[in-house]
C-alpha cells in the first residue's frame, strides 16, 4: 500500500489528466473498452513510479505512459498490427496541394471529422490528437512520442493536410453537378 501522502499527491497531480488520458487512447485504440482498458493499465503504471515522478502537472508525464501502454497493449492484443506504422515517404504531402484550410475543420462536423482523423494512419493521428484535442506544445509532444521536435512539426503539417484531402473528398463525393 502506497504512503497516504504519496497517494494524495498522485492523486492531485495525474487525475485532473484522466479525460486527456482517456482521449488519447481512444483516439489510438478506436475503441472505447480497449482505451479503457488501457487508461487503467497507465494509471497502475503511473502509481507505481509515480516516486521518480518529479516533474510540474504530471499531463506530459502521464500522456507518455498511456502512450507506452498502448505500444505494449496493441502488440499484445494485436500482433498484427503495428502501434504505430508511419512511412516518412509515403505520406509526404504532395506538392502542388494547398495549404490546409482552418475554416473547413472547424465548419466539418464531428462525425465526419472523427471519421476523417481515424482514417488517419496512427502516427499522424496521435500527433493531431495530441496538439490540436490535448493542446499540447510541440516540446510536450515531442517528449510523449520520443521524436525530434522537427518530425512533430512534419507531422502535423502532414496530418493537416491528409485531413482536409480526405474532408474535401468527402465533400466532393457527396455534392452533384
Amino acid at each position: 500500500m502506497p504512503d497516504p501522502d504519496k497517494l494524495a499527491e498522485f492523486e492531485a497531480t495525474l487525475l485532473p489528466h484522466l479525460d486527456a488520458a482517456y482521449n488519447l487512447a481512444r483516439w489510438l485504440t478506436r475503441h472505447d473498452q480497449d482505451a479503457e482498458d488501457i487508461v487503467q493499465e497507465a494509471y497502475l503504471r503511473a502509481l507505481r513510479f509515480f516516486g521518480g515522478f518529479h516533474g510540474d502537472g504530471g499531463r506530459a508525464w502521464l500522456l507518455k505512459i498511456v502512450r507506452n501502454t498502448y505500444c505494449t497493449w496493441i502488440a499484445r492484443h494485436r500482433p498484427g498490427e503495428t502501434a504505430l506504422p508511419f512511412d516518412e515517404e509515403l505520406h509526404a504531402p504532395v506538392a502542388d496541394t494547398p495549404a490546409p484550410d482552418a475554416a473547413l475543420l472547424q465548419q466539418a462536423d464531428v462525425e465526419r471529422l472523427r471519421a476523417a482523423l481515424e482514417e488517419l494512419p496512427t502516427a499522424l493521428r496521435e500527433t493531431l490528437v495530441l496538439r490540436e484535442l490535448e493542446e499540447l506544445s510541440y516540446k510536450e509532444i515531442a517528449g510523449i512520442i520520443d521524436a525530434p521536435l522537427g518530425t512533430v512539426m512534419s507531422r502535423l503539417a502532414r496530418g493537416r493536410q491528409r485531413l482536409q484531402e480526405i474532408l474535401l473528398g468527402r465533400a466532393g463525393k457527396g455534392s452533384t453537378s
